[in-house]
Formats: structure tokens, sequence, C-alpha cells
């Protein structure tokens, strides 16, 4: 696959999370020095899921994002277009109901969830905006969506240590805990490609979504977005 920028190739990317799913929640833990597990606790407090919610989880990978939607008693869909995540995550949570499913035309009817998430997984869709239009297409009137996205930190002398540590320190890493090593310098290289904060609020609104408000995590090395459907 050639080296990241924003023109993704789908099935190039789907190929890669196939190769990379089997190690996949075990990498990022390391990678994220466990950071992972509050940004992701953090997307299911903003939510709020209510028992008797139908909530889609896209990109959810091995579904390890979607438990907790289920343990609060919604009725969760865990979508993605990597097979072979959807393979591991049946494996792990056979009470899912995981759903194959392409950001840039999701396979639901018009206004059927309360609530749609993607944690990680924007940066992928060939079309971000698209995407968003599409999550907006599947919300009911009123619903809500929250994005869990690496953004831009917010201390300037952060910054350098940050990207110092994506393009040297985690390719490194990953080469010990990953199957696909390469993979992670794709991550790094569409981190860096990514809009800061502000930048994703306004394709958000430009998606049709309402007023967007966001909540940085960990010194704005993540942010979280949210806003309903008007």
């Amino acid at each position: 696959m050639s080296r990241a920028g924003l023109d993704k190739e789908p099935r190039d990317v789907a190929r890669m999370f196939d190769t990379v799913a089997r190690r996949y929640d075990l990498t990022n833990d390391v990678l994220s020095v466990g950071q992972d597990r509050r940004w992701r606790s953090r997307v299911v407090d903003l939510v709020a899921p209510q028992p008797g919610e139908l909530i889609l989880d896209l990109a959810a990978g091995t579904g390890t994002s979607s438990k907790p939607f289920a343990d609060a008693g919604a009725t969760v869909v865990p979508s993605d277009f990597s097979l072979g995540m959807l393979r591991v995550g049946r494996e792990q949570y056979p009470d899912l109901p995981f759903v194959a499913g392409d950001g840039m035309g999701l396979p639901f009817a018009d206004d059927v969830f309360d609530a749609v998430t993607i944690s990680f997984g924007l940066r992928n869709i060939h079309d971000p905006v698209q995407g968003l239009r599409e999550l907006l297409r599947v919300t009911k009137p009123g619903g809500r969506i929250v994005v869990c996205e690496f953004s831009r930190p917010t201390w300037a002398p952060f910054e350098s240590i940050y990207s110092n540590y994506l393009m040297r320190a985690l390719p490194s890493i990953a080469r010990r805990v990953s199957s696909n090593p390469e993979s992670y310098v794709y991550l790094a290289e569409s981190i860096r490609a990514w809009p800061d904060q502000k930048g994703l609020a306004l394709r958000m609104v430009e998606a049709g979504w309402g007023r967007v408000e966001w909540h940085n995590l960990s010194a704005g090395i993540v942010a979280l977005h949210h806003s309903r459907k008007p």
C-alpha cells in the first residue's frame, strides 16, 4: 500500500486491517500505554446509552468498543469494512450482531439509530464528509453522534514530542507487537494528515450535523466531537 496521506484506497485499507485483526486490541493497548481504554470509556459516557436504544458503532473492529453499549442495555450494531476484524469479533463476542459495512454507503435504512459513534475510524473512510453524511442519514431526527478521533495536542511544547513518537517510536514498538508493523506507519501518517479539532467540527457541520462541540483528551492527542441530527 502506498504511504498514507488521506488518498486512501478502501480495499487496501481493509486488507491492512485484516492482517492486524488478531493482535489489534493488544497492539492498541501497548501503543497507547493503556489510554485507549479510558478514551473508549469516555465515548460510552458521552453517548449515554439507554436500555432499549439502538446504537450503531461504526469501525467497531473486533467489537471491543461495542460491548459496553450492550452491557448498558442498549442494542448495539458493530459494523466494520474489514472482514478479518469481523471474524475475530464474532469469536470474541458471539452475542453481538456484527454487520459488514462500508462507511461510504452504510447497509442500513434511513432514520433508524438513536445514536451513532465511530472511534478511530473516520480517518480511514475514503471521503470522511460522505461518511459523516451516511451516519447522519441512518440516525433518527434528534439522534446523537460521537466521533472519537486522533487530533492535535493543545500544548505547543508537547506537539513536537508527540510528532516524534508518531513517526519514530510508534512504528518501532509496532514491530515488536503487531502482525503488520507497516500498518502503523500508515497510522502515524494518517494522524499527521488529519485536521485539527476545529477542522473536524467544520466537516461535521458540512455533512449536515447540528452544533458541534468537542472535548480534548490526553492534552488533545484525542478529541471527542459530538452533535445531534437537526
